[in-house]
């Protein structure tokens, strides 16, 4: 019972990992044992938050950087990332980006290049890592959705990101059920708003917005990015080995009020 949350021995990858949320899960995944690689278009986000898990828990963290939106860029570091590791246990997408328009008024650009970041990202993670985990005897893929993806807001501001994190609930579901037969679960987490490095930025210019957002929460407070690592260390240990296609919500108790 004492090694059902052990990652000894096992090999994870993070995209997103140079961000709030995936720099937190990179790091859990590293404190309980596994060896940890992490993605993104930025080399220097990566480098610097390997540097501080490197600090925090003396092990080291792999970077790749890559384009999860773009086919080329993923299958190539699947091939890269097979060479030098031979396999995959774990994969967590917490990639994606959250522009906010009027609905009246959304660019259409902008919507593909949301559903590009959140969604198709996902999908092309999925299908070449996947495949190693298939080809190997399995792995858990955890992703990273919203509440956002089944509760609104009386603003339609949000409407490309929800439909976004909708989907992604739609594709874990459908994953879940169609790899299960591979020894392959793929189950997702669905954050409120957290605070990371960038929504601090954000709260400098909003001051209100974190205590607004708050006192809606049960709990009375938003998240921190460790309420989301704790979930994805669950899904991807051996206490989740007959867990697949759930959505967990760290939310504070947000959805009770539905």
């Amino acid at each position: 019972m004492k090694q059902l949350f052990s990652l000894e021995g096992k090999i994870a990858l993070v995209f997103g990992g140079g961000g709030g949320i995936g720099g937190a899960v990179a790091e859990a995944l590293a404190v309980h044992g596994a060896t940890v690689a992490i993605s993104s278009r930025s080399l220097e986000k990566l480098k610097k938050t390997a540097d501080h898990i490197k600090a925090e828990t003396g092990r080291e963290v792999f970077c790749f950087e890559a384009d999860a939106s773009d086919e080329e860029s993923v299958k190539s570091l699947s091939e890269k990332f097979k060479e030098k590791f031979g396999t995959i246990d774990i994969l967590v997408n917490s990639q994606g980006q959250n522009k906010k328009f009027p609905a009246f008024e959304h660019p259409m650009d902008e919507w593909d290049k949301m559903f590009d970041a959140n969604v198709k990202s996902i999908m092309i993670t999925c299908k070449y890592f996947g495949k190693i985990m298939e080809e190997n005897g399995g792995g858990r893929i955890i992703n990273v959705s919203s509440v956002g993806a089944i509760r609104t807001k009386p603003s339609d501001i949000s409407a490309c990101y929800g439909a976004t994190k909708g989907a992604v609930n739609a594709l874990t579901l459908t994953l879940a059920a169609g790899w299960a037969k591979h020894n392959i679960t793929v189950n997702a987490i669905g954050p409120i708003m957290t605070e990371t490095e960038m929504m601090k930025s954000i709260f400098e210019k909003n001051p209100s917005l974190r205590d607004d957002t708050a006192a809606r929460v049960p709990m009375g407070r938003i998240a921190l990015p460790e309420d989301s690592a704790g979930l994805v260390v669950f899904f991807a240990s051996d206490a989740a080995s007959f867990v697949t296609g759930q959505i967990l919500y760290p939310d504070g108790g947000l959805l009770t009020l539905q």
